[in-house]
């Protein structure tokens, strides 16, 4: 057994459930490396602290990570969640494709049947108040809860993978990424001498460099990033990635207009959105093939076989209250029957850096939200 501090969360009801962090970073558009690889550092920060072969009890754990990810925010913003702070709740349905998903997994969650969702979208900052415009990486994360059957929970953001593979690196970009008193940003030569080590990381800033960055929730699409094993009713074991890849059209914003926006600016278009219809994904699960990596930081060839697995419908968006998403683990290793970790150690690590987060901030009090009191849907 893999060493992990905390298990992951059992299934219980919401307000006893450690609130899940994902993962992500604040990554600015056109920032400098020193800053751009902080930012990375508060993206994946979705967690890492598992984990066997890479971590023991005596190098490194959930504490110790979570640790760092405080350093890197400049000190823990008290009650809230130490990293993706900003954030606002959904709710809604997804089904399956039944005649798709039969080959591929034998989770209750593709057998054609709607089954109740809740989630939360999410800035990956470590600040709550951060303003919008300053923020450049977004995530999903989502509790998937079927009638009578098993849950799934993800954490999924919209980067093309991830800047790490390893929790130990990690946990090296985190040392690297925190900001110098004297100048609020990390020290140059630090981040140097990650990068240098580290050349995936420089890989993972390059292609957020080029990467269109969403002009909304809603209209962006958002990926897994670590590979799960899909488990088909013969016994048959497939490595996936996924998708929930969003039907509204694609927009942008230029940095000039993305600056003169309003601080909160993403999440007021989310409600407006909310209030004319229903906000929809597609579950795209994308197939490994022979030789494909299964590391975090390595993007798999754009040709490799997809298949549409269902539809996400979000009708209700509502500020973070005791009860909803606020008060809910999205663990990655929350898998249902029908799906299993893979050997990338990320989700190992993500679930055992929640648990810690969640005991630190269920013994702080939680101010208001900078979406507070905010609601709107088509539900009645």
């Amino acid at each position: 057994m893999p060493y992990v501090e905390d298990p992951p969360a059992a299934p219980v009801p919401p307000e006893d459930h450690p609130p899940g962090e994902s993962t992500l970073a604040l990554l600015r558009r056109h920032s400098g490396a020193a800053v751009g690889i902080a930012v990375v550092l508060a993206a994946t920060v979705g967690g890492f602290a598992y984990v066997g072969g890479f971590l023991t009890p005596d190098r490194l754990g959930a504490d110790k990570i979570a640790n760092a990810l405080e350093a890197t925010g400049g000190g823990a913003h008290a009650g809230f969640r130490r990293a993706h702070a900003k954030g606002i709740c959904i709710a809604g349905t997804f089904t399956g494709t039944a005649a798709a998903a039969r080959g591929l997994s034998s989770a209750g969650v593709f057998d054609g049947r709607p089954v109740p969702v809740t989630g939360r979208f999410a800035e990956a900052t470590p600040d709550p108040y951060a303003k919008d415009p300053m923020v450049g990486v977004r995530s999903m994360a989502l509790r998937l809860q079927p009638v009578g059957g098993d849950e799934w929970r993800m954490a999924i953001n919209d980067t093309p993978g991830l800047h790490v593979s390893t929790p130990e690196a990690f946990y090296e970009n985190a040392l690297a990424s925190v900001p110098d008193p004297k100048t609020g940003k990390p020290d140059p030569a630090k981040v140097a001498a990650y990068l240098a080590k580290h050349p995936e990381s420089a890989a993972f800033l390059a292609r957020m460099k080029a990467k269109p960055l969403a002009s909304g929730f809603a209209n962006d699409s958002y990926n897994s990033i670590d590979g799960f094993l899909f488990v088909a009713p013969d016994g048959t074991q497939r490595l996936v990635r996924w998708t929930m890849q969003a039907e509204a059209p694609f927009a942008t914003l230029t940095p000039a207009a993305r600056a003169g926006r309003s601080a909160n600016y993403m999440f007021e278009d989310l409600l407006a959105r909310a209030t004319t219809g229903p906000l929809k994904w597609r579950l795209v699960a994308t197939l490994a093939q022979p030789g494909d990596p299964n590391r975090a930081a390595e993007v798999w060839p754009a040709d490799r076989p997809k298949v549409d697995l269902g539809e996400l419908v979000i009708d209700h968006v509502e500020s973070e209250a005791m009860g909803n998403c606020r008060d809910i683990n999205f663990d990655p290793l929350v898998l249902p029957a029908g799906m299993l970790p893979s050997d990338d150690p990320i989700p190992f690590a993500r679930s055992a850096v929640y648990a810690t987060s969640f005991r630190r901030r269920t013994r702080e009090h939680t101010p208001p939200s900078a979406v507070a009191n905010q609601s709107a849907g088509t539900r009645p």
